[in-house]
């Protein structure tokens, strides 16, 4: 989701509301690209105010979290102390739609004169900046340094006068009306959404998608369906009531923040609800910063998860990899076992019909009384039809001794792969570092990470199954790893508690705790929908699902964790959409 200019405008108001007459009380610079102001407030309180110009994920918001300061600050934190330290916000503006808000403070100078500065945060992906300019718009530092070597559209440096670069040229919605619309919606040839982020400022995609969906457009059809369609004008009328109505929503402050999840999993966010997600998939919040906080904090756990899980991912894929291969290699070893009968068959005809056979001869008909057909038997012009059938005894024999060692091996190698797969399906669904610990410790057990020498002492465990409550309040545990899910079967589980899983794929142990009680379809479905989601197939529209009571799983002697065996079941095929289940978070 991109950082718009209506999600600037609602953290505007926000800040409008929230930090007007404070003063600054303290200005640190954690990071090279990034401020944290303290802001002492009219009523008395304090609030933090994150100003970031990171390339890659530019913020401005407010926030609980302090962080800790570098202990030589630099020149540009200098500079702010030195100018704006105990000055006074006087306002907070927003230019139009543009991802930009300037902070205007007053404070006194070294001779005691009240003086006007600007504070300017630009969020603009790798563009972005901080400005800080006097009354007159003139640079007096920034907190990183743009030349002309860099860009040949506007220098960013001290004695420069600031100004807004307009490269692109786009409207301000804000300033929208009828006609204007329809002469730019009507201009060109591209899709309908891509025309109103590509003309309008301060729109990102998602919203532009928005607009058409409550305008009831598709935003993929081209712009050229509001000129070519008989009902193209009414469709263009619609979607400018829709626009103009958010933008007067906008000029309002009238702001509804959401973050819209996707299986539990946040996928965007906005300053007003997204009508293409149902209601149980938006969470709203009363403040824009603590949604950007969390919303920002949710998806750097699992960027971080994912980064400190790429070493046991890719000592599981080259693990996988190789067994595949072996395997693979083994079942050709093994399509070629499947001649032997038929050398037995030779043997036993030549040791039935060959004792007539003329000396040199290279081939024998024969009756096989197994088919009760004739076949043709190769044979050494050299050798007689008893040394010919011993011959052929000799490839059975050796074949079928062959096919006896590979059954062994290629049952054993595909238990390897489906116990890789599984802890490569846990290695998806591990969401704190507590998760990866376990399934680390899995691996050595395993012998695919090798335990540091002396390093015997017992890990414990803090990483629970995920818990999820039912539609009709039945508690459902879900194995995140092989040891949670034995653990769930059978320490957690007991005799006509239900088990689920997906049918031939990895992916976790579902347990229902019925407490005694006759299960509801709707819980059934639930579950299974878990078992889905938390597998290999979470992808696919549909999984298949078995399930049965827990009495009739058991676990082979000397199976591997997480393995099971069950005889007696039902399956079910079923959606991997949980957004309506309520997940209880574990203390």
């Amino acid at each position: 989701m991109a950082f718009d200019g209506i999600t600037i405008a609602a953290v505007t108001k926000e800040l409008k509301d929230s930090l007007l007459g404070g003063r600054i009380y303290k200005i640190a610079q954690p990071e090279a690209d990034e401020l944290l102001l303290t802001i002492k407030t009219t009523d008395g309180g304090q609030k933090r105010l994150l100003l970031s110009a990171n390339a890659s994920l530019p913020l401005i918001y407010l926030t609980q979290t302090n962080k800790p300061s570098p202990m030589t600050a630099p020149g540009f934190c200098m500079l702010l102390r030195k100018h704006l330290q105990n000055g006074r916000i006087i306002d907070i503006t927003q230019p139009g739609l543009e991802r930009i808000v300037h902070l205007h403070i007053e404070h006194l100078n070294e001779m005691g004169d009240l003086c006007h500065k600007q504070l300017i945060i630009e969020v603009m992906g790798k563009h972005s900046n901080i400005i800080f300019t006097d009354d007159t718009d003139m640079i007096i530092d920034s907190i990183k340094h743009i030349s002309g070597m860099i860009s040949s559209v506007r220098e960013v440096l001290p004695g420069r006068t600031y100004f807004i670069p307009t490269t692109q040229d786009k409207k301000n919605p804000l300033a929208l009306s009828p006609d204007s619309f329809k002469q730019t919606m009507t201009a060109g040839n591209m899709p309908i959404y891509k025309a109103l982020y590509s003309f309008y400022t301060g729109i990102s995609p998602v919203i532009a998608q928005e607009l058409c969906h409550l305008a009831g457009i598709d935003g993929d059809f081209s712009t050229a369906v509001f000129t070519q369609s008989d009902n193209g004008s009414l469709m263009l009328s619609r979607l400018y009531d829709v626009f103009s109505s958010m933008m007067e929503k906008v000029k309002l402050g009238d702001f509804e923040p959401v973050i819209a999840y996707e299986n539990g999993t946040p996928a965007e966010y906005a300053a007003f609800p997204l009508s293409g997600y149902s209601k149980d998939a938006l969470k709203p919040f009363s403040s824009i910063s603590t949604l950007l906080e969390q919303y920002y904090a949710e998806k750097d756990a699992i960027t971080r998860i994912r980064q400190k899980s790429a070493d046991l991912r890719r000592i599981v894929q080259t693990a996988l990899e190789r067994n595949i291969k072996k395997y693979d290699l083994q079942l050709k070893q093994m399509a070629d076992t499947e001649k032997k009968d038929k050398y037995r068959i030779y043997g036993e005809l030549l040791n039935t019909y060959g004792y007539g056979l003329a000396p040199g001869t290279k081939s024998m008909e024969a009756l096989n009384y197994y088919t009760n057909e004739m076949i043709t038997i190769p044979l050494d012009p050299l050798l007689s039809a008893s040394e010919n059938a011993k011959k052929y005894f000799d490839k059975y024999s050796k074949l079928k001794r062959t096919y006896e060692a590979l059954s062994t091996l290629t049952a054993q190698v595909k238990e390897e792969i489906d116990h890789l797969e599984s802890i490569q399906a846990a290695l998806d669904l591990a969401l704190l570092e507590e998760d990866l610990a376990q399934i680390k410790d899995e691996m050595i057990v395993s012998g695919y990470i090798h335990r540091r020498s002396g390093n015997t002492k017992k890990i414990k465990f803090t990483s629970k199954p995920f818990h999820y409550l039912s539609s009709d309040g039945f508690h459902i545990y879900v194995g995140k790893n092989n040891y949670q899910n034995d653990e769930l079967t059978f320490q957690l589980a007991s005799g006509n508690d239900w088990w689920f899983h997906a049918k031939g794929i990895p992916g976790s142990h579902v347990v229902v705790k019925t407490e005694g009680n006759e299960l509801p379809d709707s819980t059934f479905e639930d579950a299974a929908r878990l078992a889905a989601f938390y597998s290999k197939g979470r992808g696919q529209d549909k999984v298949e699902i078995d399930y049965t009571e827990k009495r009739n799983v058991k676990k082979p002697a000397g199976g591997k964790p997480g393995f099971v065996i069950y005889h007696t079941n039902y399956s079910m095929m079923i959606d991997t959409d949980i957004s309506h289940l309520k997940q209880i978070e574990e203390s």
